[in-house]
């Protein structure tokens, strides 16, 4: 009678085992997201803006299409808006950094300050 015993134990462990991953599993998915690290831009500005600079600026890649350019300015202007408690120099850098990811700088630093 010991075989049997033996067999019902071992289905009986199998069982709890499938039942303690199935809730694992559904509380791994039902978690929040957690939040990505994200580098931010560190530093000054160069004297003449790159487009590397002006890619780190609106946090797109230096390859970006011009919608998401847009919209990437967009996003940046919102947080950072002279109207609403934001910097004017900011802005015009922001504003800077999308003509030069969309091709329409004219030289120099076209900011005002």
């Amino acid at each position: 009678m010991v075989p049997p015993i033996i067999a019902g134990l071992a289905v009986a462990a199998a069982a709890y085992a499938g039942r303690y991953g199935l809730r694992a599993w559904q509380a791994f998915k039902a978690r929040p997201p957690t939040a990505r690290l994200r580098r931010f831009y560190d530093g000054g500005f160069q004297p003449t803006m790159t487009r590397r600079e002006a890619a780190l600026i609106l946090g797109v890649r230096e390859s970006t299409a011009a919608e998401k350019v847009k919209e990437a300015h967009r996003r940046v202007m919102v947080a950072n808006h002279p109207d609403a408690g934001g910097s004017h120099y900011l802005a015009s850098k922001i504003n800077e950094a999308k003509d030069v990811m969309l091709g329409r700088t004219k030289g120099g630093s076209s900011s005002a300050f």
